[in-house]
Order: C-alpha cells, then structure tokens, then sequence
C-alpha cells in the first residue's frame, strides 16, 4: 500500500509541473515539479520508514516543498541564462536531472588546436559568469572536448587546457573556485560522426554543467 501511495504521489507532482516550452515547443516538467518529484519520493520514504502510511504523507509534504524550492531555483536560473546569451550561440540545455547545461561550440570557443580564446568569447563568458555570481548555489563542472584528430593524449590534455581556461576566466570575474571542477574528455563522448568536419567542429566543444548544491 505504501508502495502505491508513494507512486501516486511522485506522478502527480510531476504532472502537475508539465508546461510547454516557449523556446522549443515542447512539452517538458520542470525543475520545480523536478524536484517536488524527488522531494515527493524521499520524503515519502523516510515518513514510511518512521511512520507508515500516515508518515509517508506528511514525508512527502514536506520533501515536495524542499524540493519545488530546489527546482524552481534552478528554473529561474536557466531562464536568466537563456536571456544574457540571446545571440551568442551557447546553447541552454535543460537536462532531465535536473541540472543545466551550456553547450559552448568550436565557433565560438577556440581555434583548432588551441586554447586561447576566440576574440569575443571572453564577453559571453562575461555574461556567463553574471548569472553565476547571482545564482551562487549552484556547482560548476566545466568540461572540454576535442574531436579524433591527433593522439588521445594530446587530445586529453589540450580538451582539459580549455576547460581550465574557461575555469580560470570564471573565477576572474568572481565565481568563487570552490564551486568549479574541471575535465578534459579528449575525443570521447563525440555528439556527432567524426568522418565529418562538421561534425569534428561539433565534438570540439566546452560545457559548462551547473548541479544545485
């Protein structure tokens, strides 16, 4: 029974959060009925543990509204990152988990086989970190990417060299650096076919992943 109840609570608060999204037109849930969700589903859990049927219910009362604030933090940050990059070509990513992230393609970045800056890059950096400073619970985890041209270790440490560019340039203008992490992937994880150079543009590439804290 306390099975049930728990299903039935973690459905509705995620139905309850599903609108369209005016960016792309989909149907998606939001991180605030996101983390209801999850706040929905711990709750529940620990109140069953402590208190049956009855305690699985107030448990998720109170997880669902930790868990709207959680998510509805990060909505609004998404939404203020969707604003100060109009035009930049970042890419705003709402994830499933939860998190956000900006997909920063080669274009924009750095040359290839390079990591200094591209002239401009700095400026969207700039509005990239005005949205961090003022959304300050948040991890950072910026993560560089090349495509398959060269030796893998070359790869692995000029990917990690532009992760900690970027990295760096954040904390310069005041992200605190007990926020931030840093990888490099090299070639791994490609989102398109290398055979290409199109699609070897698209693999070289810097994220920048936010994860509430």
């Amino acid at each position: 029974m306390q099975k049930s109840v728990l299903c039935l609570l973690l459905a509705a608060s995620l139905l309850s959060g599903c609108a369209t999204d005016p960016y792309t037109g989909e149907s998606k849930v939001s991180k605030t009925a996101w983390g209801a969700g999850i706040g929905t589903a711990v709750g529940a859990g620990v109140g069953a543990l402590v208190g049956g049927e009855k305690g699985a219910l107030i448990g998720a009362g109170i997880g669902a509204v930790g868990g709207a604030a959680t998510g509805g933090y990060m909505d609004l940050q998404a939404r203020k990152l969707r604003q100060e990059l109009v035009g930049t070509g970042v890419q705003v990513a709402e994830l499933e988990n939860g998190q956000i992230q900006l997909l920063m393609p080669s274009n924009i970045t750095f040359d290839f086989d390079s990591a200094v800056f591209k002239t401009g890059f700095n400026r969207t950096l700039d509005s990239v970190a005005k949205v961090l400073t003022e959304y300050d619970k948040t991890k950072v985890i910026v993560s560089g990417y090349t495509d398959n041209i060269g030796k893998a270790a070359y790869n692995n440490e000029l990917s990690l060299k532009r992760a900690r560019a970027v990295a760096d340039y954040l904390i310069l203008r005041d992200v605190s650096p007990a926020r931030i992490s840093v990888y490099g992937y090299g070639s791994q994880y490609p989102i398109a076919s290398n055979a290409t150079e199109a699609g070897r543009a698209q693999n070289r590439r810097v994220t920048i992943t936010l994860q509430q804290m």
